[in-house]
């Protein structure tokens, strides 16, 4: 699970939720807004104790300790690899959009094979990188 979006025969990220990196960047951005502890807090709560191991959960329970802050864009950069990630980047772009409620066009994502020059770009894992800019209502 990557953006919300099954990569069908690509083996799952070691981690104790699904270990979609790209939720958990947006995540990770919305921390530094809110400074609500998303995936040290309320999502290692929600997978401990209730068994939710779904990214979506915690990407839509962070979305709602932006408060009056309504998201403007989102811009993501994914490094990997493998799997390849054009394929699929819109319909990350339409999930994203769905799950926190904006327009796809609000949703940008790059994504970059690392060509071997870093360990995510040898295939030791991904990783993902989320600029996030909000305007108070």
């Amino acid at each position: 699970m990557i953006g919300g979006v099954i990569f069908d025969g690509v083996p799952g990220l070691d981690a104790d939720s699904d270990g979609d990196v790209v939720y958990h960047a947006i995540c990770n951005a919305i921390t530094s807004l809110s400074c609500v502890p998303i995936l040290g807090g309320i999502a290692r709560d929600l997978c401990r104790k209730d068994g939710i191991t779904d990214s979506q959960v915690y990407l839509e329970r962070a979305h709602q300790t932006l408060g009056r802050q309504k998201i403007v864009h989102i811009a993501l950069t994914i490094e990997g690899k493998r799997p390849y990630f054009e394929d699929k980047i819109e319909q990350m772009r339409k999930k994203i959009s769905h799950v926190l409620h904006i327009r796809q066009t609000q949703v940008g994502i790059t994504a970059t094979s690392g060509d071997g020059l870093t360990d995510f770009g040898c295939g030791d894992g991904l990783q993902c990188f989320c600029l996030l800019t909000t305007l108070e209502e």
